[in-house]
């Protein structure tokens, strides 16, 4: 198996953290096995804003969430922006791009349709955690 190089979106990452059973878990699973996850500072800082939002206290207490973060840290690579990019039509999904291209990243892990309708974005893929998994078959 190659070693990939994968981006998730703030909102898979949350699925995959909040619901272990989820599609999003089981990609987030697979990226993980099969190489290395790869953020910027502002996708970590969005990821971490909307995780400790109380809208999550129903499903994971403050605590619980706040030692998802701190594992998934040690499980991200951090990478600086190279490039600044705008090329969604939606500006707060730019920084996923960002992360992908100064990460040399082979996917792009997204339920978002202003993400989902650029793939592939220079030569990275950009796939619903669903379409992930299936490839590996």
């Amino acid at each position: 198996m190659k070693h990939e190089r994968v981006v998730f979106d703030t909102n898979v990452l949350i699925s995959a953290l909040l619901f272990a059973t989820s599609t999003p878990a089981q990609a987030l699973e697979t990226a993980l096995t099969n190489g290395q996850l790869v953020a910027t500072s502002a996708t970590m800082r969005e990821l971490t804003t909307k995780l400790c939002s109380t809208k999550f206290d129903r499903y994971v207490l403050q605590h619980a969430r706040d030692a998802l973060l701190i594992r998934l840290r040690g499980l991200i690579e951090l990478v600086d922006v190279a490039d600044r990019i705008r090329a969604s039509r939606d500006p707060n999904d730019d920084k996923f791009l960002e992360a992908a291209v100064s990460g040399r990243a082979d996917f792009v892990i997204s339920g978002d349709q202003d993400l989902l309708e650029l793939n592939p974005f220079r030569g990275i893929q950009i796939l619903t955690p669903g379409d992930y998994l299936r490839r590996e078959k």
